[in-house]
């Protein structure tokens, strides 16, 4: 295999943007440890030594790019609280002085690597950016996340590069991408489809009701689950989306990459391990080869288990590069607990009778 791997890294998002809370509490969990971890494990298996790989820097971008995806305001605020040293801008969201300017390059970074894709500079790619986007809003930060990095890296290539053709997003961070739905909800040229546990027993965002709107009808799509997702179900969730793509029959397939599901994340509650993660990536490669000449690439976003979160990007990357991978080995005594599979059966048929009047595939 001669294809190009793209990771787009940059030590910045290793040692800035730095929680001022200790933990327990949650927004701790967002730290540059998790880069800097990633990069210490990649330069220690020598992945950066594959001439397959190319290391892309993330583009360097002024605020009129971000003005593609979010207000004067936000920005604005963002930039101001950065400039005063910092402080807590909402209940999940900090920002410290280099914030601004972090947030900002992570823009950059996944606007490089979907521009490395379209390029032709690389087959694949994979943007290790910090802070995380998707729970971002147009006006406002959310849960973690300052600007959303997917919907401006879209929207760039929509506005700056007129590229009009379809893009599929497949969200599978265990937490409902709302900002980042929220952005097409009501666009027929962008597929999103989140897969995330939720709490059957309130109500919440994220549900299978929520089809988009307008031209954009059928394609949002929420594959809701409750805790103890196993390796099994996550590809079988893979397997119900296939046909829709390729039905949809995008251009590009972005991984909304969050490795939050990983069975020892901390504020997770599923039950993936690597080999999940190396196995979803080659089954989608292959329907990517299908449909849009394997063009896919995964934006970072949650994952919070310092040592897991490695081991999965080794898992993501070695799928990429059509490399064997072997599981850590203290993945060898967890057991996968799985849905209860009636359960599973019951969200995945109700979805299917919500979306089959969209999608011929689904018809019965």
């Amino acid at each position: 295999m001669n294809k190009k791997l793209g990771i787009v890294v940059h030590e910045d998002f290793a040692l800035k943007h730095i929680s001022p809370y200790p933990k327990p509490a949650f927004i701790s969990f967002e730290s540059p440890l998790r880069i800097k971890s990633v990069i210490e494990y990649l330069n220690k298996k020598k992945f950066f030594d594959d001439n397959r790989i190319i290391k892309i820097v993330p583009e360097s971008i002024d605020d009129n790019v971000l003005l593609l995806a979010h207000s004067q305001y936000h920005i604005d605020s963002i930039k101001k609280i950065s400039n005063m040293g910092g402080g807590l801008l909402d209940e999940d969201v900090f920002v410290c002085d280099d914030t601004f300017e972090l947030a900002k390059k992570a823009v950059g970074g996944a606007i490089q690597a979907l521009k490395s894709i379209i390029n032709k500079q690389v087959n694949y790619s994979f943007a290790f950016i910090r802070p995380p986007g998707h729970h971002a809003f147009r006006e406002k930060a959310s849960g973690l996340c300052i600007f959303n990095n997917i919907a401006a890296s879209i929207l760039y290539l929509r506005k700056r590069l007129n590229y009009e053709r379809k893009i599929a997003i497949i969200d599978i961070d265990n937490h409902f991408g709302d900002g980042l739905a929220q952005y097409f909800y009501d666009d027929p040229t962008v597929l999103y489809f989140s897969v995330h546990e939720f709490d059957f027993s309130q109500a919440d965002l994220g549900f299978l009701d929520e089809l988009g709107t307008g031209k954009g009808l059928g394609k949002n799509i929420n594959f809701p689950i409750p805790e103890n997702l196993s390796d099994d179900q996550f590809l079988e969730i893979l397997g119900f989306l296939i046909p829709i793509l390729k039905e949809y029959d995008p251009d590009l397939i972005i991984v909304a990459a969050g490795f939050d599901m990983y069975f020892a994340d901390p504020i997770g509650n599923c039950c993936l391990t690597t080999t999940g993660y190396y196995n979803f990536t080659k089954d989608l490669m292959n329907v990517a080869e299908e449909i849009c000449d394997g063009k896919i690439s995964f934006i970072l976003e949650g994952g919070y288990s310092i040592i897991g979160l490695q081991f999965c990007a080794d898992a993501i990357l070695s799928a990429l590069l059509d490399k064997e991978f072997e599981a850590p080995e203290f993945e060898q005594d967890f057991f996968s607990i799985g849905i209860n599979i009636e359960e599973f059966n019951k969200i995945r048929e109700t979805l299917k009778s919500q979306l089959s009047p969209f999608w011929n595939c689904l018809k019965i």
